[in-house]
């Protein structure tokens, strides 16, 4: 195999520095490591060096191989040492001008034909290049942490950019072992901008009080299969990451309320209290663990009331099925009784508002969310209104535990905890299609290796049904009066005539 780039310079010698150096001396190049720290350069060859070895331990890794790709990766001492470079990957502070003095410096000492790439998060490449003699040379090359693990990496063409040079770095990172996915520079590029639904919106629903982070974390991971919930996410990335891409995010897009951050990662950014490597964020971590409270068991009821189920109830039928399977007692009266608990199971409404319209006795009616399927969650989620009685919660509770499964119980929220952050996620990857950020296609596939989200979001989109994702934001719209819940144009044609959300328009 013919390697892309024979010499490779990275600059920066921190986690992502490293890790590109690692799998560039494995694809096969000659790399030079500089950082203006000379110990830092020093300290990641070794730190690499080890990664090699253990590898070798475990038998995943040839002697001769970890020889071989210990001889590619050297030190270089200043950025003279990279003049015979051809490819040379800054990944330094996220500080645009700092990067812009930085590519200039470079341009006046390597040859006409060095592809000069850019490991940014969220800066704009076009701005990065911006002043170069050279911006067609200029491009970004954005891998996630840890780097060797982690096996996206996202190609982002500048405006100036020629094309012929993301071709090669796009062949140069399948040469790396990783998938390449075409990018367009937008702010966040692909995966920071489609992950931007997640955290954001939990956020959103924490600081009105609904329920706490680790019930959120709960939801979100036993209903809609999330490996992380969005607060472990949160102190898994460290706030110190995460809250200056959300700002730099919404300030490149002049403040779109789809974006906007939140208050509570500011003050925690600003207290230090930034995630896991520094002990404590959302959770308090004792030895590499968080620390949680367990759950309260279900309340014990010693006499269940009868169950009457809203006709207008999302699922019905299989709710009612449900119902039947925990043995509870179900009316169906066209109205309910004196005594009977009553259950509603709205898209994108609150229970209060399902209550007052349909003239519903709100201390006695509460709130189940079947946006999935029963059978393929770990969890149910039900939410009272402020006008609940204990004794209808604490029934409610008790039913739906019968079987097992975990229940969580909720404050009123138009569109419950993951109907909220769901339609978030799969409306800001409609918009980025209407944007053309990228193809469907490549989103899904950067999401999914990028994120880790159980289906691309417009795969998840399809699952539920882009009708019903469209009435989630509809109504959550008419609730709330919030610009940030505007379905996409993208979503909104293809929810009104049921058209595939992996489907193009060319």
């Amino acid at each position: 195999m013919i390697i892309e780039f024979k010499q490779v310079a990275v600059i920066g010698a921190g986690a992502m520095g490293r890790g590109i150096a690692q799998i560039a001396a494995q694809a096969g190049s000659q790399v030079w490591l500089y950082d203006t720290q000379a110990q830092a350069c020093l300290k990641a060859q070794d730190a690499v060096g080890q990664m090699w070895d253990t590898l070798q331990a475990k038998g995943r890794l040839s002697a001769d191989s970890v020889v071989s790709y210990k001889s590619r990766l050297h030190v270089a001492s200043s950025l003279q040492d990279l003049k015979s470079c051809d490819l040379v990957i800054e990944a330094i502070i996220e500080r645009l001008d700092i990067k812009k003095s930085l590519f200039a410096e470079l341009e006046s000492l390597l040859p006409l034909g060095t592809v000069m790439a850019t490991n940014t998060s969220s800066l704009s490449i076009t701005a990065i290049a911006a002043g170069l003699q050279r911006p067609a040379q200029c491009a970004g090359f954005h891998f996630f942490n840890p780097v060797p693990l982690m096996k996206v990496v996202e190609v982002i063409a500048g405006l100036k950019t020629d094309t012929a040079v993301c071709d090669r770095l796009f062949s140069y990172a399948k040469q790396m072992g990783h998938t390449p996915v075409h990018a367009h520079d937008t702010p966040g590029f692909i995966v920071n901008h489609a992950g931007r639904g997640y955290g954001t919106e939990a956020l959103r629903v924490v600081s009105e009080g609904v329920s706490d982070f680790a019930t959120i974390d709960r939801i979100l991971k036993d209903q809609a299969g999330f490996k992380l919930g969005p607060f472990e996410l949160f102190d898994l990335t460290a706030l110190d990451v995460s809250h200056p891409v959300m700002e730099s995010i919404y300030n490149q897009y002049f403040q779109e309320p789809r974006y906007r951050p939140s208050v509570i990662t500011a003050q925690r950014f600003e207290a230090g209290l930034v995630g896991k490597k520094v002990g404590e964020g959302f959770y308090k971590y004792t030895d590499g663990k968080a620390l949680t409270a367990p759950e309260p068991p279900p309340p014990v009821v010693d006499a269940m009331p009868p169950v009457w189920v809203s006709p207008r109830a999302s699922r019905r039928v299989e709710l009612l099925q449900l119902l039947k399977d925990l043995g509870a007692h179900i009316e169906t009266e066209s109205t309910p009784s004196a005594q009977a608990l009553i259950l509603v199971a709205p898209l994108g409404f609150d229970v209060t508002t399902v209550a007052v319209v349909d003239l519903l006795d709100p201390s006695r009616t509460v709130g189940i969310d079947m946006l999935f399927d029963d059978s393929a969650t770990r969890r149910r989620v039900l939410a009272t209104n402020p006008a609940t009685r204990v004794d209808m919660r604490n029934a409610a509770h008790a039913l739906f535990a019968t079987d097992g499964k975990a229940v969580s119980v909720i404050r009123d929220s138009a569109g419950f905890v993951t109907q909220r952050v769901v339609a978030t996620i799969v409306n800001i990857a409609c918009d980025m299609c209407q944007q053309r950020v990228c193809s469907p296609q490549d989103l899904d596939l950067a999401v999914t290796l990028g994120l880790g989200y159980p289906l691309g979001p417009l795969a998840l989109g399809n699952l539920l049904g882009p009708a019903n994702i469209l009435e989630i934001l509809f109504n959550m719209q008419t609730v709330y009066g919030d610009p940030r819940y505007r379905p996409s144009p993208w979503l909104r044609r293809r929810g009104a005539i049921g058209l595939s959300l992996l489907q193009t328009e060319d």
